[in-house]
């Protein structure tokens, strides 16, 4: 009788792997994940994934999450079979199956939203625009918490119904208007600019404060200095009608007055190798400015990618790190903080899960 009452004592004091809180109970967050295409990429990093995604779950209720956002590169090569060992051990099928398997963990349970980027086109480096993207991410999967917030969509290149280009709606506790996040294909078409402008400006919409979430747009703050991306080397980008960061701007951004985040990924840099030695620079991986559009208004403009943290390209696929951007039920305040699920599991590594730089943990607000 005693050891059973031990045993429950013991089992009622232990602790879920480091929980986060909500700076004010009644807030609410989105979680920014930056390309996850090195998780998948080795089979030995693949669990990394799961741990970030199992840690997501876990965190749905007492962050009071509306949604995951992830900024694309889901996979190192979309529909390639021959292996260069020097940088992955994995089919492009065993890579969609193994990012696809990851995100199970939140199915029908939060709705994730993704942004395709460069790697998840073509066969190796977007020669074209097929992608394998809407065959493993559609709607059904994640059932009524997507369904419920999927309010439009647009036709990718290849002319298929995908959550490539769509909007997605929420209502947060203490905002008065509603947040609308619309996702883009990889350098999107002006046909897909276009449909997202005329969304933006929509009697149905005019009145939502727009996240816009693409792939390619800004480069990194440490080393690039936030500039926009100008036109890339890639054959799907060389096509006319698709647009990069620059152009994005120009076209999008700046020219309607209710886009005020957007979110970009794919930008960022190995370690710096200094006196002999390789060394992780966290600056050089994300990036942020704000820009007034043609109407007065203030844009945030946030780059994250942590995809080279944990041993450069070819290391563990990012530390796990994740953005947690907790909307303050003030109707303004946005706090950002940046934590990785593989330091806070484990007691002895705690103390290294949160980083504390000025470009790492901040506070903005939307106008």
């Amino acid at each position: 009788m005693a050891l059973a009452l031990a045993s429950a004592v013991s089992l009622s004091a232990q602790h879920r792997a480091d929980q986060q809180k909500l700076n004010d109970p009644a807030s609410s967050t989105l979680i920014l994940l930056g390309d996850p295409q090195a998780y998948v990429k080795y089979d030995i990093n693949q669990p990394l994934l799961d741990l970030q995604m199992a840690w997501v779950y876990d965190n749905i209720d007492n962050l009071n999450m509306k949604a995951v956002l992830c900024v694309g590169d889901l996979v190192e090569q979309n529909d390639n079979n021959a292996l260069n060992r020097n940088m992955l051990n994995q089919t492009s099928r065993q890579m969609w199956e193994a990012v696809s398997k990851s995100f199970k963990w939140i199915d029908g349970k939060v709705p994730h939203l993704h942004s395709p980027g460069n790697h998840d086109y073509g066969f190796k480096h977007s020669e074209d625009e097929h992608t394998f993207f809407p065959d493993y991410f559609t709607a059904e999967r994640q059932g009524k918490v997507l369904l419920d917030c999927l309010v439009e969509e647009f036709p990718n290149r290849e002319g298929r119904a995908s959550l490539e280009n769509a909007a997605f709606e929420f209502e947060l506790p203490g905002w008065s208007r509603k947040i609308l996040v619309i996702t883009s294909e990889f350098a999107p078409s002006d046909a897909a600019v276009q449909w997202a402008k005329d969304l933006c400006l929509s009697d149905k919409y005019k009145d939502h404060i727009v996240i816009y979430m693409t792939h390619s747009y800004m480069t990194c703050h440490g080393r690039c200095k936030n500039a926009l991306v100008k036109k890339e080397n890639y054959p799907l980008t060389q096509k006319e009608g698709n647009n990069s960061g620059v152009q994005l701007w120009e076209k999008l951004v700046s020219q309607v007055p209710n886009i005020r985040l957007v979110l970009c990924g794919h930008h960022g840099h190995g370690p710096e190798k200094k006196d002999g030695k390789r060394i992780d620079r966290n600056d050089w991986n994300v990036g942020w400015r704000v820009d007034k559009n043609i109407h007065g208004n203030k844009v945030h403009q946030m780059m994250f990618n942590v995809q080279t943290l944990g041993g450069g390209w070819e290391g563990n696929g990012g530390d796990c790190w994740l953005r947690i951007l907790e909307f303050m039920p003030d109707g303004r305040t946005v706090k950002v903080s940046t934590y990785s699920p593989l330091f806070g599991i484990s007691p002895s590594t705690r103390h290294l899960a949160h980083r504390t730089a000025d470009y790492d943990r901040f506070d903005f607000v939307i106008e």
